[in-house]
């Protein structure tokens, strides 16, 4: 899957992104990659915590898993 950041460069030089498909991930970093690793972390945390609540969501179900591609 890809994802597109919104970037843009504050008057410090600091550069400050958000992922355009999952807004909740925002993040800064001082150079263009950092920016890029920090974005990736914020993603990574955030699909985290979604699956862990997702799974105590259906804590004591029923229910099957499968892994789609999207386009």
């Amino acid at each position: 899957m890809r994802f597109t950041a919104i970037i843009e460069r504050d008057e410090d030089g600091i550069y400050i992104g958000q992922i355009e498909e999952v807004p909740a991930a925002i993040s800064q970093g001082k150079t263009l990659e950092e920016l890029k690793e920090n974005l990736q972390d914020a993603l990574d945390l955030i699909f985290t915590v979604n699956r862990e609540e997702v799974e105590t969501n259906y804590q004591g179900k029923i229910f099957f898993r499968e892994k789609i591609t999207m386009p």
